[in-house]
């Protein structure tokens, strides 16, 4: 299936697969979308605490993965997991913008280590961060227990909407820790219905934007 790089409004980079009419991130802003989403209605609500286990549904570009990086270095020790059944190829990473943008040039080998990093292992990344990468479906995760913090990035509801199963988010409440949060750009009826069914608090925040509104999910 045809991938292509485009250029969101923010100036930061994506992944748009034509066929889908599906981008990898918002078009409106992948960084922005990234810091609101997953940063500042997730990660900081763990600013108390000196480690924190992550598992991030969707792998994707690695955005994520480099700005939790970038958020928490010196600062906390991360455990990160990212699942992605089908990895983005070497000459996309290439066209990435991410390390200009988020103007971090002095970690660019940290971004190319998340990419070229073995696959089904954990790897360390830098002192405080360690990373495993999963192929997997997401349908197969089987964690328990495991996690202070989801970042859940999967394709839109409209295009894969079994990604957004009660089946699934039972997946995800199972693998959080108590307390553990679950945060994603998302925002529909049906999608709030199947986390509140799988056992999660739900609340509507504010969302990233060209976004009316986001999902945070509580177990």
């Amino acid at each position: 299936m045809k991938r292509e790089i485009i250029i969101t409004q923010d100036g930061s980079t994506t992944i748009r697969i034509p066929e889908w009419d599906e981008n990898y991130h918002s078009t409106h802003g992948a960084i922005q979308e990234a810091k609101h989403v997953f940063i500042k209605n997730g990660l900081n609500l763990f600013h108390h605490k000196d480690s924190i286990s992550i598992l991030e549904i969707g792998f994707g570009t690695g955005l994520n993965a480099f700005i939790t990086f970038l958020e928490t270095q010196d600062k906390k020790n991360i455990n990160y997991v990212g699942v992605e059944a089908y990895p983005i190829s070497k000459e996309e990473i290439l066209q990435l913008n991410y390390v200009s943008e988020l103007n971090a040039l002095l970690h660019e080998k940290i971004f190319q280590t998340l990419h070229s990093s073995s696959w089904e292992e954990m790897q360390t990344i830098a002192e405080n961060f360690t990373l495993t990468k999963r192929k997997q479906f997401f349908q197969d995760i089987d964690d328990e227990n495991q996690f202070d913090l989801i970042y859940f990035d999967a394709f839109g509801f409209q295009l894969q909407p079994e990604l957004w199963s009660e089946s699934i988010f039972k997946k995800m409440y199972d693998a959080l820790k108590t307390n553990g949060i679950l945060v994603t750009y998302a925002c529909r009826t049906p999608i709030k219905n199947a986390m509140l069914n799988a056992g999660f608090k739900v609340e509507k925040l504010p969302g990233a934007p060209g976004k009316r509104e986001m999902l945070r999910a509580k177990k």
